[in-house]
């Protein structure tokens, strides 16, 4: 997409994001190509690979890694998901942690080492998932204890809030609203695939559908309006397309700052 963003312009965009897996070690006219995008563009960062919930050590040597990358680029936010990936080696998809009070406290302690050696706190996305093994206490109750127990950001998904409410039969807005709104970093907005009436699979390949703007606008209300960023992996529309959900971003977060809703901050404007 950089170059059919070169030619473009970048219109609304107001930040991008990035997997640093994917760049840190790219060079070439890629990476000549990345610098430059981040010269005029505040970029944050979304990992693939901590595997924050997983039995395995971290890895430490990526994440000192990790920090040269994020400083040489003054990336404004790291984020991961909040799930695990990795079980000596990588399982190439995000498992569920077990919603347990010693999930927290493992979950936590691994935040906390990672804020350290990064020297910076770190987001944490409320991920999609569709089974809950041995779970103790509810999806809401282990994020906020896990937020709690780390004292890290959130990155709020709220197309993650739309799926695993139809998947496991909750009320959406209510779980918004009982996520700690002062957390939250920044947010993704993103499309999924209708397997079935009951199921819905997180994929970024589609279009918003009406429901996951509503719980967008919603959390603006709420929580006051945050950068927000249109997540979008494969199945890629023209970008005229693209650009115009970007746009609606900014329509609602306009709207909700001339309601009088607070910005909970620019650091990506």
């Amino acid at each position: 997409m950089l170059g059919p963003l070169r030619s473009h312009g970048t219109g609304p965009v107001g930040f991008m994001e990035i997997a640093p897996e994917n760049w840190m070690n790219v060079g070439g006219r890629y990476g000549a190509a990345f610098r430059e995008f981040a010269g005029h563009l505040p970029f944050v960062c979304h990992g693939l690979s901590l595997s924050l919930g997983g039995p395995s050590p971290l890895d430490e040597t990526f994440l000192h890694r990790l920090k040269q990358f994020l400083d040489q680029h003054a990336i404004r936010c790291y984020s991961e998901h909040l799930s695990y990936c990795t079980d000596d080696g990588h399982l190439y998809d995000l498992m569920p942690i077990p919603f347990t009070p010693e999930a927290v406290v493992h979950v936590a302690g691994r935040i906390t080492r990672v804020q350290d050696i990064l020297e910076r706190r770190i987001a944490i996305e409320n991920v999609s998932y569709y089974a809950a093994p041995g779970a103790e206490l509810s999806e809401l109750e282990f994020i906020t204890a896990v937020l709690d127990e780390a004292d890290c950001d959130l990155l709020l998904d709220v197309n993650n809030i739309y799926v695993n409410s139809i998947n496991h039969g909750y009320d959406a807005l209510d779980f918004l609203r009982g996520l700690p709104g002062h957390r939250v970093a920044y947010g993704h907005i993103a499309g999924h695939h209708k397997e079935a009436d009951d199921l819905l699979v997180d994929t970024h390949g589609a279009g918003v559908v009406p429901g996951v703007w509503e719980i967008l606008e919603q959390a603006y209300r709420a929580f006051g309006v945050f950068p927000t960023l249109l997540e979008r992996d494969f199945n890629l529309p023209p970008i005229g397309e693209l650009m115009a959900e970007v746009e609606y971003i900014t329509t609602l977060q306009r709207k909700w700052q001339s309601n009088n809703r607070p910005v909970k901050h620019d650091r990506y404007a």
